[in-house]
């Protein structure tokens, strides 16, 4: 009975622990991908944007708004968003798309401020200027070109984007994030067959000293009986 049970319990030792781990390590990788597009997705709806969130990339609203601040957007209809003075900079600051508006505009969002505003055959469109430059945008910006008013900021966080966008290194560094992981899930499996081969041996090497006990006792019992015989 005692050997049976040690094979049995050998057998639970055995269970597939590694491939646990594995499968637990994809599930937190896939939650926090799912997570990260959830978060962004409810920003969308709580502040009536498609683009919630923007990194400045150039230093045209300083010193009011820095590059690398990451800012939060929130749509606005065009005909409440508040021009104000070139002198007082007190208008709201849009995001808005200028590609293809004028020669030369990026293909990034431009974060600056309204300073004028018209509406022509129904439709707004609003002069804009950054903090820091010394004249207005080439073109008046129309409404549905805008992203968004900007109504709150985190400072220096998009650094993180701006450099791993400008010299490529977001794919190597995914890849040197997840070599750790890799490597410690491997370390793992190597673990787990390094136990089981020990494990092994020590049911092994238990059953053949069971083995011998019991050989030994049967070996005891034969003379015992023998000397039985021999009294008698």
């Amino acid at each position: 009975m005692k050997v049976k049970n040690l094979k049995t319990n050998s057998k639970k030792d055995k269970e597939p622990i590694s491939k646990k781990k594995v499968i637990i390590a994809v599930i937190l990788i896939g939650f926090s991908f799912f997570g990260s597009f959830l978060i962004y997705f409810i920003l969308q709806l709580s502040l009536n944007t498609e683009t919630p969130m923007v990194v400045v990339i150039s230093g045209s609203m300083e010193p009011n708004i820095h590059k690398g601040d990451l800012l939060f957007l929130q749509g606005q209809d065009a005909e409440d968003i508040k021009e104000g003075s070139r002198t007082d900079q007190d208008g709201d600051i849009i995001v808005f798309d200028a590609h293809g508006l004028w020669a030369g505009a990026p293909d990034e969002p431009i974060v600056h401020r309204v300073v004028g505003k018209y509406k022509e055959d129904g439709k707004w469109y609003f002069i804009t200027r950054g903090d820091a430059n010394d004249y207005d945008d080439e073109e008046p910006i129309p409404e549905n070109r805008i992203l968004g008013v900007v109504v709150g900021r985190i400072p220096y966080v998009g650094w993180v984007k701006i450099i791993l966008t400008d010299y490529g290194l977001f794919i190597p560094l995914m890849i040197i994030l997840s070599v750790p992981l890799i490597l410690s899930i491997i370390w793992d499996i190597i673990k787990d067959q390094e136990k089981e081969k020990v494990q092994e041996k020590d049911d092994s090497k238990e059953l053949s000293t069971n083995n011998k006990l019991m050989n030994e006792r049967k070996e005891s019992e034969i003379i015992l009986n023998k000397e039985d015989e021999f009294d008698f």
